[in-house]
């Protein structure tokens, strides 16, 4: 009869740092969601295709799905419902018709002007638990991570 190893390896789920960061991130996702939920009626998609773009003036379905690691169709909806609000506009790419250059609408410039200060504002009470040098430090270890996975571009 073969030995049975007396001491099986085992995940704790609360210690496992992948588990740890994802539940960390739909948290501080809740808590940031709060404000562009109630305030501008956008979830979460929308919210990340509208900031996309606002950052970006100008881009396409694809750079958003890429930056933000949203499936193409989650981009696709976001973008259909922020057109239909009037918040963003669409328009054929001179060098590539089939493709899209989207932009911030002028009422979508105000709803980016607006929300911008209140996410930033979030992002201070959400970190405010951390001190000045602690979150240097969280933020060069995220960079880290994030490098090493291959999103270099944050």
């Amino acid at each position: 009869m073969a030995e049975r190893d007396a001491s099986p390896v085992k995940l704790v789920l609360g210690d496992f740092i992948p588990f740890r960061l994802n539940r960390l991130a739909e948290a501080v996702s809740q808590k940031l969601s709060e404000i562009y939920r109630r305030r501008f009626q956008l979830e979460i998609p929308e919210w990340r295709v509208l900031v996309t773009v606002g950052q970006h003036e100008d881009c396409t379905a694809q750079t958003i799905a890429e930056s933000t690691r949203m499936h193409k169709t989650r981009v696709s909806r976001a973008v259909a419902s922020l057109e239909a609000r009037d918040l963003i506009e669409k328009d054929a790419n001179a060098l590539d018709g089939r493709e899209l250059q989207l932009r911030l609408s002028k009422s979508g410039r105000r709803m980016y002007a607006a929300l911008v200060p209140q996410a930033l504002a979030r992002e201070r009470e959400i970190l405010a638990c951390l001190g000045d040098a602690d979150r240097k430090q969280f933020e060069r270890l995220l960079q880290r991570l994030e490098l090493s996975l291959g999103l270099d571009d944050g």
